[in-house]
């Protein structure tokens, strides 16, 4: 490929557009409630520990309840997970990750209108975009979309 004045404009407005998502108030905040969580000594630990307990509900999940340790891993995942979940740094640290996706996800969508409006953007939790379908366009046409 070469390289054009274009893709050099186009690359520069690239680069501005980088530093200023990495400068704004939402990827600020999104550093800050990282460093407190994993600046804790006993918080990483803990995030540690459940991350191994993780692959040891994995490889329990692969035999179902017939693994030995089906009860005492599914038992422990939970209650490691429950314990996460209420840690106050744990949940602003979540709902910083959502503020920053949902800031690249809006910029990602201006962005492709910017070139085509057919462009698809994939954003977001599926869960929660508005679609043409109420299904989703992954039920196999059942939902008679136009995909």
């Amino acid at each position: 490929m070469l390289m054009t004045d274009e893709w050099m404009t186009i690359i520069e407005h690239a680069e501005e557009l980088t530093d200023i998502l990495l400068s704004s108030e939402v990827v600020d905040s999104y550093r800050q409630a990282h460093a407190a969580v994993y600046t804790d000594v006993e918080l990483a630990k803990s995030i540690r520990e459940f991350t191994v307990m993780k692959e040891r509900y994995e490889e329990v999940q692969r035999f179902g309840r017939y693994h030995p340790d089906y009860n005492i891993v599914m038992k422990s995942i939970r209650v490691q997970k429950r314990e996460l979940d209420l840690n106050e740094q744990v949940a602003e640290l979540r709902i910083a990750e959502n503020d920053v996706q949902q800031l690249f996800d809006e910029v990602g969508a201006i962005v492709a209108r910017s070139v085509s409006e057919s462009v698809k953007v994939p954003a977001g939790s599926a869960f929660f975009t508005s679609s043409s379908c109420d299904s989703g366009c992954g039920s196999g046409g059942s939902c008679s979309c136009s995909a």
